[in-house]
């Protein structure tokens, strides 16, 4: 019988439908930068879509429950595969899973012509498949210890639909968009915790002697408890003294565990460093998060929750891809002239996003944040999209 790598190498269809960090990285990416590119002119009133969401329910759903899961898909049908010893998902269950994900991009774009609920049930059919998939292929490895990855697809099926159910009745207060900020906040803490210490150590043992990241441990899960601790207190009672001084103490947390991986001396390899200026914007939200509600004056409440989400997840997935992307098509994991400005674009539209919860400049910080984060995602797709397309 064939090995693994053999059978994998003797796929005979499409490149792009090869692996499944292909199409979702790919598309994942497009989708982002084509839903800020939308974004300002709806936000001005020049451009109106045929949906049934506000354009703010237009904007938070499709960068939180369209792009992020496309992510994480890409991500676990890449890794999945690695921990079951099973071959990857490729051709045309890929494909159907792919166009599962787009049906749902394009329902919740016409959802004023199908209907809210329609659109609901076909948004909320991809993270179903998802976790079918990933279910299937784990229970048939007989390695059930991976099902807990399924929690994550499962909070995150939970809070879009939550999402929908208050977007369609009219009812709630944003505790679905909270939810998903949050898993996904979570997730970076736990896929962030294990793969920055481990990159930043293997990069750095080949530099010389000088201080290493510490590994995971019993103080990672204690401040990833405490984070959630103040995630739940943020979903519940987004405005409340308590959940200041929960989301202050997450902050001074996380920012002593980033400490703990030696990211000052990573300051020459940028593909290494963006993963802990990445990480840098958990912490900054929270820190964001407490400020807002102790001091609205001062800063908006939307100054935390773009810390979040230009910031780490705009950062980190953009991190994940651009590292993954390379070493899974076979090229040097060496961030060139263009991966950098990626980088860069990205960390620009997240500070410059931040500085506009603050006042500073509020309209041109805006528009230099959404301009920033549409070059980052098409810096990428340009980038990549000939890597992701061919065979390596």
């Amino acid at each position: 019988m064939a090995s693994s790598a053999a059978q994998i190498r003797a796929f005979e269809g499409p490149a792009l439908l090869s692996y499944g960090f292909r199409p979702f990285f790919l598309f994942g990416a497009v989708w982002a930068a084509a839903a800020v590119a939308l974004w300002l002119p709806m936000l001005s009133g020049h451009l109106a879509l045929p949906s049934a969401f506000t354009p703010v329910e237009w904007h938070v759903h499709e960068l939180i429950f369209g792009y992020v899961p496309a992510i994480v898909a890409g991500f676990l049908l890449t890794a999945v595969p690695n921990w079951t010893g099973r071959l990857p998902v490729v051709g045309t269950r890929l494909l159907m899973l792919f166009l599962v994900w787009l049906a749902g991009r394009i329902a919740v774009f016409f959802s004023l012509w199908i209907g809210a609920w329609v659109a609901a049930i076909v948004d909320l059919a991809f993270l179903v498949a998802l976790a079918g998939v990933i279910g299937r292929e784990i229970v048939a490895s007989r390695n059930t210890r991976n099902l807990k990855v399924l929690v994550g697809v499962a909070l995150l099926l939970v809070s879009n639909a939550l999402f929908h159910v208050e977007a369609a009745a009219g009812i709630g207060d944003g505790h679905g968009t909270r939810l998903g900020i949050a898993v996904t906040l979570m997730l970076i803490m736990l896929i962030g915790g294990r793969i920055i210490p481990s990159f930043t150590r293997n990069w750095l043992a080949r530099r010389g002697p000088g201080r290493l990241p510490a590994p995971f441990d019993r103080l990672d899960m204690a401040i990833m408890g405490a984070s959630a601790v103040a995630l739940v207190s943020w979903i519940v009672l987004p405005h409340a003294l308590t959940t200041a001084i929960l989301a202050a103490l997450a902050g001074a947390l996380n920012t002593a565990r980033l400490f703990r991986w030696a990211g000052e001396r990573t300051g020459s390899e940028p593909l290494v460093l963006i993963l802990h200026i990445a990480y840098a914007f958990v912490p900054t939200g929270f820190f964001l998060l407490a400020l807002g509600i102790l001091r609205p004056d001062i800063v908006l409440p939307s100054g935390a929750l773009h810390g979040w989400t230009t910031g780490a997840i705009g950062a980190m997935t953009l991190a994940v891809m651009t590292r993954a992307s390379l070493g899974h098509t076979g090229q040097p994991l060496t961030a060139t002239r263009p991966i950098q400005l990626i980088y860069a674009a990205v960390v620009i539209a997240a500070l410059a996003r931040i500085a506009a919860a603050f006042d500073v400049m509020r309209e041109p910080m805006l528009h230099l944040s959404a301009t920033a984060w549409v070059a980052a995602f098409v810096g990428f797709v340009v980038v990549y999209a000939p890597l992701l397309m061919r065979r390596a």
